[in-house]
Protein backbone atom coordinates (compact mmCIF):
# COMPACT_ATOMS: atom_id res chain seq x y z
CA UNK A 1 0.00 0.00 0.00
CA UNK A 2 1.21 3.56 -0.66
CA UNK A 3 2.17 5.71 2.35
CA UNK A 4 -0.85 7.27 4.03
CA UNK A 5 -1.13 11.06 4.00
CA UNK A 6 -1.71 12.51 7.50
CA UNK A 7 -4.72 14.72 8.13
CA UNK A 8 -4.30 18.45 8.71
CA UNK A 9 -4.65 19.80 12.27
CA UNK A 10 -7.92 21.32 13.49
CA UNK A 11 -8.48 24.10 15.99
CA UNK A 12 -10.95 22.92 18.64
CA UNK A 13 -13.44 25.39 20.09
CA UNK A 14 -15.70 22.99 22.01
CA UNK A 15 -16.65 19.33 22.40
CA UNK A 16 -20.26 18.34 22.85
CA UNK A 17 -21.17 14.97 24.35
CA UNK A 18 -24.57 13.27 24.27
CA UNK A 19 -25.84 10.03 25.75
CA UNK A 20 -28.36 8.44 23.40
CA UNK A 21 -30.80 5.65 24.16
CA UNK A 22 -32.00 4.02 20.93
CA UNK A 23 -34.52 1.15 20.99
CA UNK A 24 -33.37 -2.04 19.25
CA UNK A 25 -35.71 -3.71 16.77
CA UNK A 26 -35.42 -6.92 18.82
CA UNK A 27 -33.61 -7.99 22.02
CA UNK A 28 -29.93 -8.86 21.50
CA UNK A 29 -28.76 -11.65 23.81
CA UNK A 30 -25.17 -12.80 24.33
CA UNK A 31 -23.36 -14.73 27.04
CA UNK A 32 -23.14 -11.58 29.16
CA UNK A 33 -26.72 -10.34 28.97
CA UNK A 34 -29.58 -8.94 26.89
CA UNK A 35 -29.93 -5.44 25.42
CA UNK A 36 -33.27 -3.98 24.37
CA UNK A 37 -32.05 -0.38 24.17
CA UNK A 38 -28.66 0.66 22.82
CA UNK A 39 -27.08 3.29 25.04
CA UNK A 40 -24.21 5.10 23.33
CA UNK A 41 -22.26 8.35 23.62
CA UNK A 42 -22.00 10.59 20.56
CA UNK A 43 -19.15 13.12 20.31
CA UNK A 44 -19.36 16.38 18.36
CA UNK A 45 -16.05 18.22 17.87
CA UNK A 46 -16.57 21.90 17.07
CA UNK A 47 -13.70 23.48 15.17
CA UNK A 48 -12.94 26.73 13.42
CA UNK A 49 -13.68 25.03 10.08
CA UNK A 50 -16.76 22.99 10.97
CA UNK A 51 -17.72 19.96 13.04
CA UNK A 52 -16.79 16.29 13.26
CA UNK A 53 -18.62 13.32 14.76
CA UNK A 54 -17.49 10.33 16.78
CA UNK A 55 -19.08 7.50 18.72
CA UNK A 56 -18.14 5.95 22.07
CA UNK A 57 -19.27 2.31 21.91
CA UNK A 58 -19.58 1.64 25.64
CA UNK A 59 -22.69 -0.05 27.00
CA UNK A 60 -24.86 0.96 29.93
CA UNK A 61 -23.35 -1.65 32.26
CA UNK A 62 -19.78 -2.99 32.67
CA UNK A 63 -20.57 -6.60 31.74
CA UNK A 64 -19.00 -6.88 28.28
CA UNK A 65 -16.18 -4.49 29.13
CA UNK A 66 -14.90 -2.60 32.16
CA UNK A 67 -15.94 0.53 30.27
CA UNK A 68 -19.56 1.66 30.56
CA UNK A 69 -21.57 4.77 29.73
CA UNK A 70 -21.37 6.79 32.92
CA UNK A 71 -17.75 5.86 33.53
CA UNK A 72 -16.89 7.01 30.00
CA UNK A 73 -18.93 10.18 30.54
CA UNK A 74 -16.97 10.99 33.69
CA UNK A 75 -13.54 10.47 32.14
CA UNK A 76 -14.54 12.32 28.97
CA UNK A 77 -15.89 15.38 30.75
CA UNK A 78 -13.24 15.59 33.50
CA UNK A 79 -10.06 14.49 31.74
CA UNK A 80 -10.08 13.56 28.06
CA UNK A 81 -12.06 16.35 26.41
CA UNK A 82 -10.35 19.05 28.53
CA UNK A 83 -6.93 17.64 27.55
CA UNK A 84 -7.72 18.04 23.84
CA UNK A 85 -9.25 21.48 24.32
CA UNK A 86 -6.22 22.63 26.30
CA UNK A 87 -3.99 21.70 23.37
CA UNK A 88 -6.58 23.34 21.09
CA UNK A 89 -4.82 22.85 17.73
CA UNK A 90 -4.65 19.11 17.22
CA UNK A 91 -3.82 16.79 14.33
CA UNK A 92 -5.70 13.47 14.36
CA UNK A 93 -2.43 11.56 14.62
CA UNK A 94 -1.63 13.44 17.85
CA UNK A 95 -4.84 12.58 19.72
CA UNK A 96 -3.68 9.24 21.13
CA UNK A 97 -0.48 10.77 22.51
CA UNK A 98 -2.32 13.69 24.11
CA UNK A 99 -4.73 11.32 25.84
CA UNK A 100 -2.10 8.71 26.77
CA UNK A 101 -1.55 9.98 30.35
CA UNK A 102 -5.08 8.75 31.16
CA UNK A 103 -4.75 5.00 31.66
CA UNK A 104 -7.21 2.79 29.74
CA UNK A 105 -10.64 4.12 28.69
CA UNK A 106 -9.95 3.10 25.10
CA UNK A 107 -13.55 3.37 23.92
CA UNK A 108 -13.83 6.92 25.21
CA UNK A 109 -10.54 7.86 23.55
CA UNK A 110 -11.61 6.26 20.28
CA UNK A 111 -14.78 8.34 20.14
CA UNK A 112 -12.85 11.56 20.60
CA UNK A 113 -10.23 10.60 18.04
CA UNK A 114 -12.88 9.77 15.44
CA UNK A 115 -14.58 13.14 15.92
CA UNK A 116 -11.27 14.95 15.39
CA UNK A 117 -10.49 12.85 12.30
CA UNK A 118 -13.94 13.51 10.87
CA UNK A 119 -13.63 17.26 11.43
CA UNK A 120 -10.14 17.40 9.91
CA UNK A 121 -11.11 15.41 6.81
CA UNK A 122 -14.36 17.31 6.24
CA UNK A 123 -12.48 20.61 6.33
CA UNK A 124 -10.35 19.49 3.38
CA UNK A 125 -12.89 17.40 1.44
CA UNK A 126 -11.13 14.09 2.10
CA UNK A 127 -13.01 10.87 2.75
CA UNK A 128 -12.26 8.65 5.72
CA UNK A 129 -11.91 5.66 3.39
CA UNK A 130 -9.24 7.42 1.33
CA UNK A 131 -7.45 8.55 4.48
CA UNK A 132 -7.24 4.97 5.79
CA UNK A 133 -6.19 3.54 2.44
CA UNK A 134 -9.37 1.63 1.58
CA UNK A 135 -9.26 -0.34 -1.64
CA UNK A 136 -12.93 -1.39 -2.03
CA UNK A 137 -16.09 0.60 -2.58
CA UNK A 138 -18.30 -1.92 -0.77
CA UNK A 139 -17.73 -4.62 1.83
CA UNK A 140 -19.37 -8.02 2.42
CA UNK A 141 -21.87 -7.94 5.25
CA UNK A 142 -22.17 -10.54 7.96
CA UNK A 143 -24.79 -10.57 10.67
CA UNK A 144 -24.42 -11.33 14.37
CA UNK A 145 -27.29 -13.42 15.74
CA UNK A 146 -27.95 -13.33 19.46
CA UNK A 147 -28.91 -16.35 21.55
CA UNK A 148 -32.52 -17.28 20.76
CA UNK A 149 -35.22 -19.09 22.73
CA UNK A 150 -34.18 -22.52 21.40
CA UNK A 151 -32.41 -24.05 18.37
CA UNK A 152 -35.60 -23.99 16.29
CA UNK A 153 -36.06 -20.26 16.92
CA UNK A 154 -32.39 -19.72 16.01
CA UNK A 155 -32.90 -21.52 12.70
CA UNK A 156 -35.90 -19.33 11.92
CA UNK A 157 -33.95 -16.17 12.74
CA UNK A 158 -30.92 -17.19 10.69
CA UNK A 159 -33.16 -18.12 7.76
CA UNK A 160 -34.68 -14.64 7.77
CA UNK A 161 -31.23 -13.01 7.66
CA UNK A 162 -30.12 -15.28 4.83
CA UNK A 163 -33.24 -14.30 2.92
CA UNK A 164 -32.22 -10.66 3.36
CA UNK A 165 -28.91 -11.45 1.66
CA UNK A 166 -26.33 -11.58 4.47
CA UNK A 167 -23.26 -13.47 3.28
CA UNK A 168 -22.03 -14.78 6.63
CA UNK A 169 -23.77 -15.80 9.85
CA UNK A 170 -22.27 -15.43 13.32
CA UNK A 171 -24.07 -17.21 16.15
CA UNK A 172 -23.57 -16.25 19.78
CA UNK A 173 -22.93 -19.20 22.09
CA UNK A 174 -22.50 -19.92 25.80
CA UNK A 175 -22.27 -23.09 27.91
CA UNK A 176 -25.40 -25.13 27.34
CA UNK A 177 -26.28 -23.18 24.17
CA UNK A 178 -23.46 -24.16 21.86
CA UNK A 179 -23.27 -27.57 20.14
CA UNK A 180 -27.00 -28.13 19.61
CA UNK A 181 -27.54 -24.56 18.36
CA UNK A 182 -24.62 -24.78 15.93
CA UNK A 183 -25.68 -28.24 14.73
CA UNK A 184 -29.21 -26.99 14.03
CA UNK A 185 -27.99 -24.07 11.90
CA UNK A 186 -25.54 -26.21 9.96
CA UNK A 187 -28.15 -28.92 9.34
CA UNK A 188 -30.72 -26.39 8.17
CA UNK A 189 -28.53 -24.35 5.84
CA UNK A 190 -25.78 -26.61 4.60
CA UNK A 191 -22.45 -25.01 3.72
CA UNK A 192 -23.16 -21.35 4.51
CA UNK A 193 -20.22 -19.37 5.92
CA UNK A 194 -20.79 -19.84 9.66
CA UNK A 195 -18.89 -18.87 12.78
CA UNK A 196 -19.60 -18.77 16.51
CA UNK A 197 -18.81 -16.21 19.18
CA UNK A 198 -18.42 -17.12 22.85
CA UNK A 199 -17.65 -13.67 24.29
CA UNK A 200 -15.24 -15.23 26.83
CA UNK A 201 -17.87 -17.61 28.24
CA UNK A 202 -15.63 -20.72 28.55
CA UNK A 203 -12.47 -21.91 30.28
CA UNK A 204 -9.84 -24.40 29.22
CA UNK A 205 -11.79 -27.03 31.19
CA UNK A 206 -14.45 -26.77 28.45
CA UNK A 207 -12.05 -27.83 25.72
CA UNK A 208 -13.89 -31.09 25.01
CA UNK A 209 -17.15 -29.24 24.44
CA UNK A 210 -15.43 -26.77 22.14
CA UNK A 211 -13.79 -29.63 20.25
CA UNK A 212 -17.27 -30.90 19.36
CA UNK A 213 -17.73 -27.72 17.32
CA UNK A 214 -14.99 -28.92 14.96
CA UNK A 215 -17.63 -31.14 13.33
CA UNK A 216 -19.44 -28.15 11.83
CA UNK A 217 -16.77 -26.72 9.49
CA UNK A 218 -16.85 -23.28 11.07
CA UNK A 219 -14.92 -20.29 9.76
CA UNK A 220 -13.74 -19.67 13.32
CA UNK A 221 -14.61 -19.70 16.99
CA UNK A 222 -14.38 -16.23 18.43
CA UNK A 223 -13.00 -15.43 21.89
CA UNK A 224 -13.79 -18.71 23.66
CA UNK A 225 -11.81 -17.89 26.84
CA UNK A 226 -11.30 -14.87 29.09
CA UNK A 227 -9.73 -11.79 27.55
CA UNK A 228 -6.46 -12.07 29.53
CA UNK A 229 -6.02 -15.79 28.77
CA UNK A 230 -3.59 -15.52 25.85
CA UNK A 231 -1.58 -18.55 27.00
CA UNK A 232 -4.71 -20.67 27.48
CA UNK A 233 -5.97 -19.60 24.05
CA UNK A 234 -2.68 -20.79 22.56
CA UNK A 235 -3.13 -24.14 24.36
CA UNK A 236 -6.73 -24.43 23.20
CA UNK A 237 -5.80 -23.58 19.61
CA UNK A 238 -3.57 -26.66 19.52
CA UNK A 239 -6.54 -28.84 20.52
CA UNK A 240 -9.02 -27.48 17.99
CA UNK A 241 -9.30 -27.87 14.24
CA UNK A 242 -11.49 -24.76 14.10
CA UNK A 243 -9.39 -21.55 13.87
CA UNK A 244 -9.39 -19.49 17.05
CA UNK A 245 -10.18 -15.80 16.59
CA UNK A 246 -9.47 -13.25 19.31
CA UNK A 247 -11.72 -10.27 20.00
CA UNK A 248 -11.77 -8.96 23.58
CA UNK A 249 -8.13 -10.01 24.07
CA UNK A 250 -6.94 -7.62 21.36
CA UNK A 251 -6.90 -4.26 23.15
CA UNK A 252 -3.92 -2.77 21.29
CA UNK A 253 -1.34 -3.38 18.60
CA UNK A 254 0.98 -4.70 21.33
CA UNK A 255 -1.66 -7.21 22.43
CA UNK A 256 -2.04 -8.33 18.82
CA UNK A 257 1.72 -8.78 18.53
CA UNK A 258 1.77 -10.87 21.72
CA UNK A 259 -1.14 -13.04 20.57
CA UNK A 260 0.53 -13.77 17.25
CA UNK A 261 3.85 -14.54 18.91
CA UNK A 262 2.17 -17.02 21.27
CA UNK A 263 0.09 -18.68 18.56
CA UNK A 264 -3.07 -17.71 20.42
CA UNK A 265 -4.95 -16.54 17.31
CA UNK A 266 -5.19 -17.62 13.70
CA UNK A 267 -7.60 -14.75 12.96
CA UNK A 268 -8.17 -11.38 14.65
CA UNK A 269 -11.37 -9.37 15.02
CA UNK A 270 -10.56 -5.65 14.98
CA UNK A 271 -12.92 -3.31 16.81
CA UNK A 272 -11.70 0.28 16.74
CA UNK A 273 -13.43 1.22 19.99
CA UNK A 274 -11.90 -1.70 21.86
CA UNK A 275 -8.34 -0.87 20.74
CA UNK A 276 -8.52 2.89 21.37
CA UNK A 277 -9.28 4.23 17.90
CA UNK A 278 -9.14 3.74 14.16
CA UNK A 279 -5.46 4.61 13.90
CA UNK A 280 -4.56 1.84 16.37
CA UNK A 281 -6.91 -0.44 14.41
CA UNK A 282 -4.96 0.49 11.29
CA UNK A 283 -1.70 -0.51 12.97
CA UNK A 284 -3.17 -3.91 13.90
CA UNK A 285 -4.39 -4.40 10.33
CA UNK A 286 -0.92 -3.63 8.99
CA UNK A 287 0.76 -5.99 11.46
CA UNK A 288 -1.60 -8.87 10.69
CA UNK A 289 -1.39 -8.33 6.95
CA UNK A 290 2.40 -8.48 7.10
CA UNK A 291 2.15 -11.71 9.11
CA UNK A 292 -0.42 -13.29 6.78
CA UNK A 293 -3.11 -13.29 9.49
CA UNK A 294 -6.66 -12.57 8.26
CA UNK A 295 -8.62 -9.85 10.07
CA UNK A 296 -12.25 -8.82 10.03
CA UNK A 297 -14.20 -5.88 11.45
CA UNK A 298 -16.34 -6.54 14.50
CA UNK A 299 -19.39 -4.55 15.47
CA UNK A 300 -20.70 -2.95 18.64
CA UNK A 301 -24.27 -2.17 17.51
CA UNK A 302 -22.99 1.16 16.19
CA UNK A 303 -25.16 4.00 15.00
CA UNK A 304 -24.67 5.31 11.48
CA UNK A 305 -21.57 7.19 12.66
CA UNK A 306 -19.59 4.15 13.74
CA UNK A 307 -21.11 1.98 11.00
CA UNK A 308 -19.77 4.34 8.31
CA UNK A 309 -16.32 4.32 9.92
CA UNK A 310 -16.34 0.52 10.17
CA UNK A 311 -17.26 0.15 6.51
CA UNK A 312 -14.25 2.27 5.54
CA UNK A 313 -11.97 0.26 7.84
CA UNK A 314 -13.24 -3.05 6.46
CA UNK A 315 -12.42 -1.88 2.92
CA UNK A 316 -8.68 -2.19 3.67
CA UNK A 317 -6.92 -5.06 1.89
CA UNK A 318 -6.17 -7.16 4.98
CA UNK A 319 -9.85 -7.59 5.87
CA UNK A 320 -10.31 -10.99 4.25
CA UNK A 321 -13.44 -12.18 6.10
CA UNK A 322 -16.89 -10.58 6.16
CA UNK A 323 -17.38 -8.35 9.19
CA UNK A 324 -20.32 -7.43 11.40
CA UNK A 325 -21.21 -4.44 9.21
CA UNK A 326 -24.88 -5.10 8.82
CA UNK A 327 -27.56 -2.79 7.51
CA UNK A 328 -28.76 -0.22 10.03
CA UNK A 329 -32.20 -1.84 9.96
CA UNK A 330 -30.70 -4.97 11.55
CA UNK A 331 -30.71 -3.08 14.84
CA UNK A 332 -32.63 0.19 14.48
CA UNK A 333 -35.95 1.33 13.08
CA UNK A 334 -34.53 4.84 13.11
CA UNK A 335 -30.83 5.72 12.91
CA UNK A 336 -29.24 9.10 13.62
CA UNK A 337 -27.87 9.62 10.10
CA UNK A 338 -29.87 10.80 7.12
CA UNK A 339 -28.82 7.88 4.88
CA UNK A 340 -28.47 4.73 7.03
CA UNK A 341 -26.47 1.76 5.74
CA UNK A 342 -28.46 -0.66 3.58
CA UNK A 343 -27.76 -4.15 2.28
CA UNK A 344 -27.14 -4.48 -1.48
CA UNK A 345 -26.43 -8.00 -2.75
CA UNK A 346 -24.99 -8.95 0.61
CA UNK A 347 -22.75 -5.87 0.79
CA UNK A 348 -22.69 -2.42 2.39
CA UNK A 349 -21.33 0.54 0.45
CA UNK A 350 -18.32 2.44 1.76
CA UNK A 351 -19.22 6.15 2.10
CA UNK A 352 -17.22 8.41 -0.19
CA UNK A 353 -18.21 11.90 0.95
CA UNK A 354 -16.00 14.20 3.03
CA UNK A 355 -15.04 12.83 6.44
CA UNK A 356 -17.14 9.84 7.44
CA UNK A 357 -19.42 10.57 4.49
CA UNK A 358 -22.64 10.64 6.52
CA UNK A 359 -24.81 13.51 7.69
CA UNK A 360 -26.56 13.65 11.04
CA UNK A 361 -30.35 13.54 11.33
CA UNK A 362 -30.63 16.27 13.95
CA UNK A 363 -34.26 15.45 14.77
CA UNK A 364 -33.41 11.81 15.48
CA UNK A 365 -30.35 12.85 17.47
CA UNK A 366 -32.47 15.11 19.66
CA UNK A 367 -35.20 12.48 20.04
CA UNK A 368 -32.78 9.88 21.44
CA UNK A 369 -30.70 12.25 23.64
CA UNK A 370 -31.05 11.69 27.39
CA UNK A 371 -27.94 13.56 28.58
CA UNK A 372 -25.95 16.38 27.03
CA UNK A 373 -22.97 18.57 27.90
CA UNK A 374 -20.88 21.03 25.92
CA UNK A 375 -17.30 21.53 27.09
CA UNK A 376 -15.43 24.67 26.10
CA UNK A 377 -11.83 25.77 26.50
Amino acid sequence: MPPRTPAAPVTLDAIELRVLQIPLVSPFTTSFGTEIVREVIVVRAETADGVGWGEVVTQAEPFYSSEYTQGAWDVLTRFLAPALLERRTVAPEEVAGILAPVVGHRMAKAGLELAVIDAALRAHGRSFATYLGAEKDRVPSGVSVGIQRDPAALVDTVGAYLDEGYVRIKVKIKPGRDVDDTAAVRAAFGGIPLQVDANSAYTLADAETLQRLDAFDLLLIEQPLQEDDLVDHATLAQRLQTPVCLDESIVSDKAAADALQLGAAAIINIKAGRVGGYLEALAIHDRCRAAGIPVWCGGMLETGIGRAANAALAALPGFLLPGDISASARFYDRDIVTAPAVLEDGHVRVPTGPGLGVEIDEAALDAFTVQRERIRR
